[in-house]
Order: C-alpha cells, then sequence, then structure tokens
C-alpha cells in the first residue's frame, strides 16, 4: 500500500478558510477583518483569573468610548451600571462557568456614562485538545430597535387603554339606546306586539318603536341608518326622540292644535313628510335613512302605512298565507317632494303584520346565497302556530340556523303585531 504524503503543518490553512496562502498571511488577514469589523469584538483569556480582556477591536472602542489600552488586561464587566438587568449578569455567567454560547440583550454604559442597548454574544474557543482557552465577544449596539419597541409597547399600551374606555363607553351607550326599545309586551289596546333587534356592532344603526299615541291609535315604525356604528347609531336615537308623540318634533305634525283623536291628524304621511323636511339628504356626509311608519286604529282595525325606501311589510292573515304589502317610496330626504304613497288594509281577528329592516332578507350563508324575499315569506308561513310573542325570536333562530353564522353583517329589526 503506497503511502500517504505527509502536507507541511504551516501549509494547511484554518478551518474556514479556503486559501492556500501561507498561514502568517491568512492571520494578517484575519486580524485585519477583526479590526475594520463595525461591530464590537473582544476577547477574553479563560486561563487566567476573572477572564481578563486580551483584544478589543476599533468597533469596539467606538462602541464603548473605552481604548484598548484602557480596558485590556481588566474583566469586562465595566461596561455594566446601575440598571443593568441582573438576570441578563446571571445569563452571562452562566454561560461562562458552563463553557457555552449565549446571546444576551444587556443594557450597558459607555466611559461618558452614557447608557446602550447592547447585544451580545459570546462564544467559548477551545484548543485542539476541546479545552475552553478564550471567550470571544461580538457586541451590536441595538438602542435604537430597543427605542421603537419600547415606544410601540407604550403607544399599544395607550391604545389598550383607549380601547377599553371606548368599549365601556359603547356599551354604556348601547344600554342607553337598548333602554329606547319598546318593553317586551308592551300593554295595547286589543293588540299583541312582538320585536327583536340585533345590531350587528355595539351600536345599531336601526330603530323601531311601538307608541301608544292615545287611546285609539298605536304607531309602529322600524327605520334603518345607513352605515354602521356611532354615526348610524347617534341618527336613531335622535329620530327616536324626534318620532315620540310625548317629546319629539313629530309632536307639532300630529297634534299641530291639540287634537290628538283626530284620524286626520294621524296620518302616516304627515309624519314622513315632516322627517323628508327635517333630514334632508346631505351629500358631505352621505347619510339617510329608510322607515316604515303605520299606525293603528284599535277601533276598526285598519292599519295605515308609509314605506320610505324601506322593504315591504309582510301580511299574514289568520288561516292565510304571508304576502306583501305596501308600494315603495324614495328614502327620507332623497327629494325635496317625494310624494309619498300611503297604504291601508282592514285587519281582522288572528291578522297579523310584521315590520324588518333589509337586514333580514339582505342575510348570507356561506356559500353567498341572499335570503331573500321567497325565503322570508316561507319561514313566517311557517311559523304562523307559533304565538306572536314568540315568533319574532323563532325568525331569527331560522336565519342563524339556514345562514350557518351567529354575527350578522348589518343590523336586524322585526317588529310584529297581531289583532287580538
Amino acid at each position: 500500500m503506497a503511502k500517504s504524503k505527509r502536507v507541511p503543518l504551516k501549509t494547511i490553512p484554518p478551518a474556514g478558510l479556503l486559501d492556500d496562502r501561507p498561514l502568517e498571511d491568512q492571520l494578517r488577514l484575519k486580524n485585519g477583518a477583526l479590526a475594520a469589523c463595525a461591530e464590537g469584538i473582544s476577547i477574553a483569556d479563560a486561563t487566567q483569573p476573572d477572564y481578563p480582556l486580551i483584544y478589543v477591536n476599533r468597533g469596539f472602542e467606538k462602541l464603548t468610548g473605552y481604548s484598548a489600552s484602557e480596558v485590556c488586561g481588566t474583566n469586562c464587566r465595566f461596561l455594566q451600571g446601575k440598571d443593568t438587568d441582573l438576570a441578563a449578569i446571571e445569563e452571562i455567567r452562566n454561560a461562562i462557568n458552563e463553557k457555552r454560547e449565549c446571546v444576551v440583550e444587556i443594557l450597558n454604559y459607555r466611559k461618558n456614562g452614557e447608557p446602550f442597548w447592547n447585544r451580545l454574544s459570546i462564544a467559548p474557543i477551545r484548543n485542539e485538545a476541546g479545552d475552553v482557552t478564550h471567550f470571544m465577544g461580538i457586541q451590536s449596539d441595538v438602542t435604537s430597535r430597543r427605542s421603537a419597541e419600547d415606544a410601540l409597547r407604550l403607544a399599544n399600551a395607550d391604545l389598550e387603554r383607549a380601547n377599553r374606555i371606548i368599549t365601556k363607553d359603547l356599551e354604556a351607550a348601547a344600554t342607553i339606546q337598548s333602554s329606547f326599545l319598546p318593553s317586551r309586551s308592551p300593554t295595547l289596546q286589543g293588540v299583541t306586539a312582538a320585536w327583536e333587534l340585533l345590531p350587528c356592532d355595539e351600536l345599531a344603526g336601526d330603530m323601531l318603536n311601538v307608541l301608544t299615541l292615545n287611546d285609539r291609535y298605536i304607531a309602529f315604525y322600524v327605520l334603518d341608518v345607513s352605515g354602521h356604528g356611532v354615526q348610524a347609531a347617534l341618527l336613531s336615537v335622535t329620530l327616536h326622540h324626534w318620532l315620540s308623540p310625548q317629546t319629539g318634533r313629530v309632536k307639532e305634525v300630529l297634534e299641530p292644535s291639540g287634537a290628538s283623536h283626530r284620524q286626520d291628524m294621524l296620518l302616516p304621511i304627515d309624519v314622513l313628510n315632516g322627517l323628508n323636511r327635517q333630514f334632508p339628504f346631505d351629500p358631505l356626509v352621505g347619510q339617510y335613512f329608510t322607515i316604515v311608519y303605520g299606525i293603528l286604529d284599535t277601533r276598526t282595525n285598519q292599519f295605515r302605512f308609509v314605506a320610505a325606501g324601506h322593504p315591504p311589510s309582510v301580511y299574514i292573515p289568520k288561516g292565510g298565507a304571508a304576502m306583501f304589502l305596501g308600494s315603495n317610496n324614495f328614502p327620507i330626504g332623497i327629494v325635496a317632494e317625494p310624494d309619498f304613497q300611503e297604504n291601508t288594509i282592514d285587519l281582522k281577528s288572528g291578522d297579523r303584520i310584521y315590520l324588518y329592516s333589509d337586514g333580514l332578507v339582505d342575510m348570507e350563508n356561506s356559500r353567498g346565497d341572499r335570503f331573500g324575499d321567497r325565503r322570508l315569506l316561507e319561514a313566517i308561513d311557517s311559523l304562523k302556530a307559533t304565538s306572536m310573542n314568540d315568533s319574532p325570536a323563532a325568525l331569527i333562530t331560522r336565519l342563524k340556523e339556514w345562514s350557518g353564522k351567529d354575527r350578522f353583517r348589518d343590523d336586524i329589526s322585526i317588529l310584529g303585531f297581531e289583532i287580538a
């Protein structure tokens, strides 16, 4: 067997260098690279007590403000100060004692006392026998990054505090808004009414109400303000106040002479014309609303109503099939002279009327199918045997089952009543 050729030791390149230059030239290159490195580089002697520094490069001098002559022969702990994290110091100490690598971010101090965040990477250097003879440290100034992270944390904390305040305020506003809704079992003259209102956000742009105007007439309405959130809720609450016969502006329309029992003063068309004058469309705001408003004469069971840009009402005669009622008109405030068309229907015992917002029929399932008018009529038809008090909630349950969703993209309002 041929003997292997012995390679002179001085020509074997150090590990990691693919170079055939003499070892002295390679060492000179490595020393030049260490000296020119922008990062701080230090080497500590692990064979001497307290691990004194034996080398620092120009990057270390520039980073810390200390010259090589000042620091060589001392332990690197001189960079620590009063606010240096004890946990980081302990991690460095453990890594050195266990002769392993570690990376920590530690608060150090320059010669002039200025603090800086130092990303310190420590690695042991071993001889051919595997014994640790030195430790090499690489220092990087990460103060700017840490400052940005601290600023971001503070900003996030401020946002969380603001969000908690806003959420609390919205919850309080939602409680106030819900207090404007009618009671679950309003006391009416021979009429059973029930409703459901599900806002898609904390605050609703929908509003509904049942108003006992006097001992003969009951008003029902459902309105839907465009958009969502606070702006829509503010307008819906304003409209609730405006439509209140006790305190609102509608009183001027319904009772200009105090004759609240006169039927010609209770026409829904008068109410909507008053709304149209009071709330003209503002293109800068881009906000408008739709409404269906009706008045029931409890002596004759005649229901007069007007829908302004609103979905048609549903009429379900006792023992008959559900059907849509009413002609549509412009939404409120879109045109100056809308020429609203009023509808009238004579109801009998057991007949029902449902008013609702378009969030119900516009609901989509996972396939993007719209609930639509046909499904609405079928669902209401199927609830004829359900009591009036339970039917709005049952209809919402049907909608959730069909869509597979518990949260909706739009507010959903349903207001129904039945002649006793």
